[in-house]
C-alpha cells in the first residue's frame, strides 16, 4: 500500500500543479512543485516549471537558483536543453547557458534538427561564427522549415555573406511566400534600383494576405510586407507611395502594440530621482581585473552599430554585440523578475540600497569571456542609456559612449524600421515624440548629475569627420588611433543587428537628412519634437 501511495502522490502533485498554473494560483503552484521535487529531485522539467512560477511571483533570485540547479541534471533531451539554455540566457546566467550549449554538442553525429538547435543557441549567445559552422552542417544534412531557412539567411547576413543571405531568403519566400520576416530582411539587404527590385514579389504576396483580418498574426504579417514594400519604394524615390506603405504598416503595428506613455514617463521620473555623484559616498568598487567593457548607448538607429564596428576594428577591442547582461544583473540585484518598463521601475527604486561592487562583479563574471583575449570588449545595447547611472557606479572604469543623432534623423529612422513587437514607441509619431522627449530628459539628467560620466559622440560628426571624431572616442577609452578603425568595411567581424549590411560599407553621409524626402508628412513629428 505504501508503494502505491508513493506512486500516486507524484501524479497527484503534477495534476495539482498544472491546475494551479492554469488558474494562476502561483503560491499554490509553487508549493505543489516544491513538494513534487521531494519525490522527483532529478526532474529538470519540474525545476524549470518551478522557476517559471517563481518568476510569476516576481522572485528573480529564487527562479535563477532553480534554473541553475537543473543544469547538472540535464538528460539527453534536445528540446529540454534548449529551453533551459534560453531561460538561463534571458535571466543573466550566460555561463550556465553556454554549459547547456556545450552539453547539447556532446551527441555524436547529431541529426539536422539538433545541429539547427545548436546554431540557434550559439546565435542567442552572440557566438555567430560558431553558429554559422553548425548551420553549415545542418544545411548539408538537409533543412526543411521556414524557420531554418530564415536562421540560415540571418547567419549569412551577420557574417557579411550578403549574396548567400539573399539567395537563401529568396528560396525561403518561394517556398513560403507569406513568411514576413524573410520579406523584411530581404528588402533591407540591398539598395533597390529600377532594374533590380522586388516590387512585383511583394505586391503579389500582399494580394494573398487579407486586409483588416481579425487574426492578429495575419495583420502582423501584412504589416511586415508593407514595411518591406516601403523600403523598395523609398530606394526607388517613389516617396508618396513609400509613405503610404509605411503608414499602413505602422498603423497596424501601433494597433497591435499600443504605446504606454504613462509608464514611460513614470520610469523616466524614477530615473531622474537616482542620486548623482555628489550625493553618494565614494565608490568602493575595486578596479576590475581582466578585460574591460566599453558601453555604447543611445537611441536605436542613432549610429551605435557604426561606432561599434569602427571601434572593434582596433587591435585591442572586440565587439560583444547587443547583450542584455547588465540589465539582467540589475534585475537580479533588485530581485525583480524582468517585465519591461514595469520591472525596471521597481529595480530603480532599489538604487540607493544596491551593492554596486557585487553588481559589477556579477556582470564581469558573465561577460569577460566575450573579450576573446582582447583588452576591451564592447557592450552595444542602446537601451542601456537608462542604466548609465548604474553602470557608472558599478563599473567606474568602464567608458560609456553615448551616440547622438539629430532628432528628426533618428526619429524618422525609428519610424521606418520594422522592430516587430519589441518597440511600441516607433509606430506612431506622437508616441515617438514622447519617447524621444523622455530620452532627452534622461540624458540631460545623466550629464547634470554625472559630469564627464559618459562621452557624447555625434553621428553627423562621425560620418563627416571620422578621423577627428573617432580620435576623441579612442582617447576617451585610453586607446591610440589605428587606421583600421577608419575603414569599417574591412572589419570582417560578425555584426548581429539590423544595421549589419550598412556598416560593411565605407563611412558615408547618405543617411543624414533622409527625413527631408518626407518633410510634409513628418511635419506633425517635427512640431511635436519642438
Amino acid at each position: 500500500m505504501d508503494a502505491l501511495n508513493n506512486l500516486a502522490r507524484p501524479a497527484d502533485l503534477r495534476r495539482d500543479a498544472r491546475q494551479y498554473v492554469d488558474t494562476q494560483q502561483w503560491v499554490a503552484a509553487q508549493n505543489a512543485l516544491e513538494s513534487l521535487l521531494h519525490y522527483t529531485p532529478r526532474d529538470v522539467s519540474v525545476r524549470m516549471e518551478l522557476a517559471s512560477v517563481l518568476l510569476r511571483r516576481g522572485q528573480m533570485r529564487a527562479a535563477t537558483r532553480a534554473f541553475l540547479q537543473a543544469v547538472p541534471l540535464l538528460p539527453n533531451d534536445t528540446s529540454l536543453i534548449a529551453q533551459l539554455a534560453w531561460h538561463l540566457s534571458i535571466h543573466g546566467e550566460t555561463l550556465a547557458a553556454r554549459a547547456c550549449a556545450a552539453h547539447l554538442e556532446r551527441a555524436p553525429a547529431p541529426p539536422t534538427e539538433v545541429l539547427t538547435e545548436q546554431a540557434q543557441l550559439r546565435w542567442m549567445l552572440g557566438e555567430i561564427p560558431a553558429a554559422r559552422e553548425r548551420m553549415d552542417r545542418a544545411v548539408a544534412g538537409g533543412i526543411a522549415s521556414a524557420g531554418e531557412y530564415y536562421l540560415n539567411a540571418m547567419l549569412f547576413q551577420f557574417s557579411g555573406r550578403i549574396d548567400e543571405a539573399e539567395a537563401t531568403l529568396r528560396d525561403c519566400l518561394r517556398r513560403w511566400p507569406d513568411y514576413g520576416d524573410a520579406a523584411v530582411v530581404l528588402a533591407n539587404l540591398r539598395r533597390h534600383t529600377p532594374t533590380a527590385n522586388d516590387l512585383a514579389v511583394l505586391r503579389e504576396s500582399l494580394e494573398r494576405i487579407p486586409e483588416n483580418s481579425a487574426d492578429a498574426r495575419v495583420r502582423f504579417v501584412r504589416a511586415e510586407f508593407e514595411s518591406a514594400l516601403f523600403k523598395v519604394l523609398d530606394d526607388l524615390g517613389r516617396y508618396d507611395e513609400a509613405w503610404a506603405a509605411m503608414a499602413r504598416s505602422n498603423a497596424s503595428m501601433h494597433e497591435l502594440n499600443p504605446y504606454d506613455a504613462a509608464s514611460e514617463t513614470a520610469l523616466t521620473d524614477a530615473l531622474l530621482q537616482v542620486p548623482g555623484a555628489a550625493s553618494l559616498p565614494p565608490a568602493t568598487t575595486p578596479a576590475p581585473t581582466g578585460p574591460t567593457p566599453i558601453f555604447i548607448v543611445g537611441l536605436p538607429r542613432s549610429g551605435t552599430t557604426l561606432l561599434d564596428h569602427m571601434l572593434s576594428a582596433h587591435s585591442n577591442v572586440v565587439s560583444a554585440g547587443e547583450i542584455h547582461d547588465f540589465q539582467h544583473q540589475v534585475h537580479w540585484m533588485a530581485d525583480v523578475a524582468p517585465n519591461g518598463v514595469h520591472s525596471l521601475l521597481k529595480a530603480t527604486a532599489t538604487f540607493t540600497d544596491m551593492d554596486f561592487a557585487e553588481l559589477g562583479a556579477r556582470y564581469l563574471r558573465q561577460t569577460q569571456w566575450r573579450a576573446q583575449g582582447h583588452r576591451y570588449y564592447i557592450d552595444k545595447l542602446p537601451s542601456n542609456i537608462r542604466l548609465a547611472s548604474f553602470i557608472r557606479r558599478a563599473l567606474p572604469h568602464a567608458p560609456i559612449l553615448h551616440m547622438v543623432r539629430a532628432p528628426m534623423d533618428v526619429c524618422f529612422s525609428n519610424l521606418k524600421a520594422m522592430f516587430g513587437n519589441a518597440s511600441a514607441y516607433c509606430y506612431e509619431m506622437k508616441a515617438l515624440a514622447h519617447y524621444y522627449g523622455q530620452y532627452r530628459r534622461l540624458v540631460n539628467h545623466v550629464h547634470a548629475t554625472l559630469p564627464g560620466g559618459m562621452l557624447d559622440v555625434s553621428y553627423a560628426a562621425l560620418v563627416s569627420e571620422p578621423e577627428a571624431t573617432l580620435g576623441r572616442v579612442l582617447d576617451h577609452c585610453g586607446l591610440a588611433m589605428e587606421d583600421a578603425c577608419l575603414h569599417p568595411e574591412r572589419n570582417a567581424a560578425a555584426v548581429a543587428t539590423p544595421s549589419s549590411v550598412q556598416v560593411r560599407e565605407p563611412v558615408h553621409t547618405r543617411n543624414v537628412g533622409q527625413w527631408e524626402h518626407y518633410a510634409k508628412q513628418l511635419e506633425p513629428l517635427r512640431q511635436a519634437l519642438g
